[in-house]
């Protein structure tokens, strides 16, 4: 988004540099990564950064805010409300759109598309930083992080999140939980988080349950796990009936979450409703609405709870919404228009930035990013096929 820096970049860059980079990733686990990383970072200019830190703090300060807490129980489904919840999330992740700020066509501003009380590839995109930074000649003055400390010292991110993840737990007694870890598209994640800070994953149909306590095997021994990195959607724990477990989340456990189930539904699409902000497109429950739109083409209808993006409506008809039967498990919102802003060796790619938080000291602090490009006509792996300069990326901010 620098112009200079990306023609810098562009000039630079060449496929055998990109080809090293993604083998040394694979080298270093010796697997492929599942999806796909992108030929290039980005450069965010101060101006931007700061939009996206005034939307970070004014959606976050709506979440506590009165008008929200009155209806945040309303969130969790009856049927799997989890107990011993904590009063503030452990993680959370915000994704907005890069667009063009129509009271002013020169500058650019984020538009909130998906939040979640949930967490990201804390550690991969540390990770996906160092690799860029060996293979590409990263421009001096700009960091990946958002907190003071972690750009003068970045092992403070790691310890950052080995307070949080560990607490005064052993590594051994702190597990990160997913659903068979060794096929997820985010394995990765998951081996830099052993690497960097001990934890390993265990598949949630290897925990058992005696008494109030969760254990794991491990080499013929048996574990207590006092802290769980949960990384299991439940829109996937769902539709995975053939899955049998040992334990159920809503049992009265002595174990901490981190983050506790319930946020999973708490910070969700189910908040975009009561935030309102020139960052925040208008979002309405279907069931609330007073009439359908007549201007359907400037909207997107979205189930509330969905795995990997199933069952959203991009072109959005009349009927469609007619025929939603339970309305109040839906959403309308205005349609986002991404900026092509990135110029890569072909077209200009779109962009999603994901600001990463994580709870410390007990506030919701930003420290890092994840951002998505994207040619298609959406973000996702099924409308970039074949295209370049497209994925996974990182973000670098101005300092």
């Amino acid at each position: 988004m620098i112009t200079l820096l990306r023609q810098q970049f562009n000039a630079q860059f060449n496929q055998e540099k990109y080809d090293a980079m993604l083998d040394d990733i694979a080298n270093e686990y010796q697997y492929r990564v599942a999806f796909k990383i992108c030929e290039t970072p980005i450069f965010i200019g101060k101006q931007l950064k700061n939009e996206l830190i005034n939307a970070i703090d004014e959606i976050v300060s709506q979440i506590w805010g009165t008008h929200y807490q009155q209806n945040i129980h309303l969130a969790t489904p009856t049927h799997l409300q989890v107990p011993n919840e904590d009063e503030i999330p452990t993680f959370a992740a915000i994704d907005f759109a890069i667009c063009e700020d129509p009271e002013n066509p020169e500058q650019l501003i984020p538009q909130l598309i998906e939040l979640q009380g949930f967490p990201s590839l804390f550690c991969f995109q540390h990770f996906l930083n160092l690799k860029y930074r060996k293979h590409y000649a990263i421009p001096e003055g700009f960091t990946h992080f958002l907190r003071p400390e972690f750009i003068e010292n970045e092992d403070l991110y790691i310890d950052a999140l080995r307070k949080t993840l560990l607490g005064n737990s052993k590594a051994e007694n702190v597990i990160l939980m997913e659903i068979e870890p060794e096929k997820q598209k985010t394995r990765i994640d998951f081996s830099c988080t052993e690497q960097f800070l001990g934890i390993k994953a265990v598949c949630i149909t290897k925990i058992y349950k005696e008494g109030k306590k969760l254990y794991y095997e491990e080499n013929g021994q048996k574990i207590w796990i006092e802290r769980i990195y949960n990384r299991v959607i439940f829109d996937e724990l769902e539709l995975r009936k053939d899955l049998t477990l040992h334990f159920d989340f809503r049992d009265d456990l002595d174990v901490k979450w981190l983050a506790h189930p319930n946020w999973f539904f708490k910070i969700s699409k189910f908040t975009l409703p009561f935030l309102k902000s020139k960052y925040v497109p208008h979002t309405q429950f279907l069931d609330k609405m007073p009439q359908i739109p007549d201007d359907l083409e400037n909207y997107v209808l979205k189930p509330l709870f969905s795995f990997a993006g199933a069952g959203v409506k991009f072109d959005v008809t009349k009927q469609d919404i007619e025929s939603v039967k339970d309305k109040s498990n839906y959403i309308l919102m205005k349609k986002v228009h991404y900026k092509p802003l990135i110029q890569t060796l072909d077209v200009p790619a779109k962009v999603e930035v994901r600001m990463l938080l994580v709870n410390i000291n007990g506030k919701l602090e930003l420290v890092t990013n994840l951002i998505r490009l994207s040619k298609g006509k959406m973000m996702g792996v099924d409308f970039n096929k074949g295209l370049e300069w497209v994925g996974g990326s990182i973000g670098y901010f101005e300092r």
